[in-house]
């Protein structure tokens, strides 16, 4: 049931109607519709397919996660797997502090 409402809510979110989204994937806009109503489940390449034209992760999309990772977030953690280990160490220290620095801020403000 997850999967349905999510998709209703993350196109509205993104202020795409039915008729686009179906256009996207190359499908006709009703079965958008039974996909959010739940009447019929889309195949693996069906949900990635509209995972890509939202974008978004495919496992926010299916209930696997909780967090709406959006394509560029998910391009940068790819991007950042892709270096090696020294490299991809620097980097997420750096991003760390950023984020400590961003909450203690934040817990003062």
């Amino acid at each position: 049931m997850l999967f349905g409402k999510r998709l209703l809510d993350t196109r509205k979110k993104k202020k795409i109607s039915q008729d686009e989204l179906a256009k996207k994937i190359g499908v006709h806009a009703p079965i958008i519709g039974r996909y959010e109503r739940e009447e019929v489940k889309p195949s693996i390449e069906m949900a990635t397919k509209i995972a890509d034209a939202l974008e978004i992760s495919l496992d926010y999309l299916t209930g696997i996660s909780d967090l709406e990772l959006d394509k560029n977030i998910v391009n940068i953690i790819t991007n950042l797997q892709e270096l090696n280990t020294k490299d991809r160490e620097h980097i997420l220290t750096t991003i760390n502090a950023l984020i400590r620095d961003f909450k203690t801020k934040q817990a003062y403000a």
